[in-house]
């Protein structure tokens, strides 16, 4: 449902990203890592439809940057910024009618209520804690059912309780066969859910890993560790 072939994004002569390819399929739950300046953000701007580059992006088989795409993906940004002097409510409102959602109170509702945001419905955005914010921006991105999503450092800012049902409604919205996208440098967070991996360092895609082809004692930062030390033996 997520494809990406043959990214490429230049800033003047300097790639960001070069050739990158990903395919997160429905019902499958891809991590993109790497360390700082891999390319991690670049990918995800990209998906968004807010930078120009080479190459093709597609959600669901159409271009990411066409209307229709973009009303089944749904991206969840590092940095949440809700707007000052609208409620928790009027956010959510916000969301359902810019999707023109029909009867999308009780579903507002009980997202809220997950992240215990239902006392705060009537709390200004410029009101709101770090974590918070964080919250009301995961509840946001999935008022509208999206069926690709895209997560960039979700747990930031989070409390434990929170993270963890983060976690559930993520691993509910796989079984109902979104495509999901996790961007984190913390990867014991995905440990028990991911299908596929994508490294990244400089740029470049230096390894995708399968889960179901590790072995059990395998663990995703034992691999990312060593495809990064490969990457700079080379």
């Amino acid at each position: 449902m997520l494809s990406i072939v043959n990214l490429c994004k230049k800033y003047n002569s300097k790639y960001a990203l070069r050739n990158l390819n990903i395919h997160i399929g429905r019902g499958e739950i891809g991590i993109l890592v790497g360390e700082n300046g891999a390319g991690k953000t670049t990918t995800i701007n990209s998906i968004a439809g807010l930078l120009k580059y080479e190459g093709s992006i597609e959600i669901n088989g159409i271009s990411n940057t066409s209307v229709s795409a973009k009303r089944i993906l749904g991206i969840v940004p590092e940095v949440a910024n809700p707007y000052d002097n609208l409620t928790v409510y009027e956010h959510m409102e916000y969301i359902a009618k810019a999707y023109k959602i029909s009867d999308w109170q009780n579903d507002a509702e009980d997202l809220l209520k997950r992240f215990n945001m239902l006392d705060e419905s009537n709390k200004l955005g410029k009101e709101l804690s770090k974590g918070m914010r964080q919250k009301l921006n995961i509840c946001m991105t999935l008022l509208h059912n999206p069926k690709v999503i895209i997560f960039d450092e979700p747990i930031i800012g989070l409390d434990p309780m929170a993270i963890t049902e983060m976690k559930k409604i993520i691993v509910e919205r796989k079984n109902t066969g979104c495509a999901i996208l996790i961007c984190t440098h913390i990867l014991d967070t995905v440990a028990g859910f991911w299908d596929k991996a994508y490294i990244l360092s400089k740029g470049q895609l230096i390894k995708e890993v399968i889960k179901s082809q590790l072995s059990e004692t395998t663990s995703l930062e034992e691999v990312y560790v060593s495809a990064l030390n490969m990457k700079q033996g080379d």
